[in-house]
Parts: structure tokens; C-alpha cells; sequence
């Protein structure tokens, strides 16, 4: 239980506190678990990150909010993985398999791919979506509707072959980039499907997930040290 005080210099706390998501959290519990625990005022979020995947979550503390936008339209990176000889509904492991084949391609394939989703690239994000309610154990799927066309950038996408038919993958690219759409289109450029099975995002704008506190660990924090997990807002124009 917080006392007047605490409470007190809850009001007049200002900045980000960067968490690092796990993989399989909704994103909105992480954020009204930290408000209802350290009874903040005013909190949002500089992005969103799906339930399956892990890694930074900015997390705006009270007047940080005023900074949304800046946070909201800041450039991403991610590291994850994609399952090669499989195509889903949704882009990501939990949807249901469109199709299945031999993930068999040259190097100068995957070389020529790589190049095509570099740079300006038209995206349509999946109709279907991979969901996980705070009270449910298993990924539901979505129905969201057709999506228009949409222009998105990617500044670096590098991948290698990993074992047991993955491909291990970083990109980065602008907050408009939907990573399962684009390891959906790589996949059928391939000629072998392919779908999401881990997503890891690493940076927004200058906030390193090297910088944030694990869920975890935040859980476990006092009440009277939560201050010093919020870096300030002068963080934002560093």
C-alpha cells in the first residue's frame, strides 16, 4: 500500500519507463499492470507490440504522453524468425496453414529477395491476427476485416539459414512496418511460404531494449524505487 507521499511523487513523475515485454503477454496488461501497481496518473504507450512477440515497450509516464507522436512515428528494429514451408491466415505460427511445401531455394534466390524487400515496399496487413486475451492460455484468431494497401520502408533486412528449416532475420524499418506481413510476402517471393515464429523488437527512435526492465523484474520492484526505473523526459531529446 502507497503511502500520501509516494503518491505524491507519483503525480509529479515524468518520462518513459522502457520494459521488456515477454513473448506471449498482451501488451495492454503490461501497461495497466503498471498503472494500477505504482497508481499512476496518466499512462499510454509509444507502440504497440503483439502478444507472441517480446522486446521494448515504451511505456509514457504522466506529461510524457504530450510526446507521443515523436515516440509513435520513430523508426523500429527487430530480430526474430520465420518458419520457411509454411503459409497461415495470419503471417504468424499460431494461424491455420494456407498451404505447405519443401522450403527448397539457391542462395542467389534468397539474395534476390532480400533486395526486393528492401527500400520502399507496398504492404496489405493479414485480414486475420493472432490474439491472446489476459484470461485465456491459448492464441485466438481475429477477424479484422479487409485492409488497404499501404507504403511502408525498410532501411536494412539481412537473414541467414538457421537449422530445422528457419530463417533468422533483422530489419528495420518504419513504425508503419507490419513484420508479419512482410516475412509473409518474403516467404511466397521464395516460391516456399513462409510464417512468423518469433518477433524480438529490439529499438523505437533512440530507446534500446538493452536500456529496459525485464516484466519480471518490474513486478518485483518497490513502490519507492519505481522512480528511478523512468528516465526523465529530457531523454527524449537526446
Amino acid at each position: 500500500m502507497a503511502n500520501l507521499t509516494q503518491l505524491k511523487m507519483m503525480e509529479g513523475l515524468n518520462g518513459a519507463l522502457l520494459v521488456d515485454k515477454p513473448a506471449g503477454l498482451p501488451f495492454t496488461t503490461v501497461v495497466k499492470t503498471v498503472k494500477r501497481k505504482f497508481n499512476l496518473v496518466k499512462v499510454g504507450h509509444g507502440g504497440s507490440l503483439d502478444a507472441m512477440a517480446s522486446g521494448l515497450l515504451v511505456i509514457l509516464v504522466n506529461d510524457a504522453n504530450m510526446l507521443v507522436s515523436d515516440v509513435m512515428g520513430a523508426d523500429r528494429d527487430y530480430v526474430g524468425a520465420m518458419r520457411l514451408g509454411r503459409r497461415t491466415n495470419t503471417g504468424d505460427a499460431h494461424g491455420e496453414t494456407v498451404r505447405e511445401s519443401e522450403p527448397t531455394f539457391s542462395e542467389d534466390r534468397l539474395s534476390a529477395a532480400l533486395s526486393e524487400f528492401r527500400g520502399d515496399i507496398f504492404q496489405t496487413e493479414p485480414r486475420f491476427c493472432s490474439v491472446r486475451r489476459e484470461d485465456r492460455s491459448v492464441y485466438e484468431i481475429a477477424d479484422t476485416g479487409e485492409h488497404s494497401q499501404f507504403l511502408a520502408h525498410v532501411y536494412r533486412l539481412k537473414a541467414e539459414v538457421a537449422e530445422g528449416g528457419r530463417l533468422d532475420f533483422e530489419v528495420s524499418g518504419t513504425r508503419s512496418l507490419i513484420v508479419r506481413a512482410l516475412v509473409d510476402g518474403f516467404g511466397e517471393t521464395l516460391g516456399c511460404g513462409a510464417c512468423l515464429e518469433s518477433l524480438r523488437r529490439v529499438r523505437i527512435g533512440r530507446f534500446d531494449v538493452a536500456d529496459a526492465i525485464p516484466f519480471e523484474r518490474l513486478l518485483e520492484t518497490d513502490i519507492g524505487d519505481f522512480a528511478s526505473c523512468v528516465k526523465p523526459m529530457s531523454a527524449f531529446l537526446r
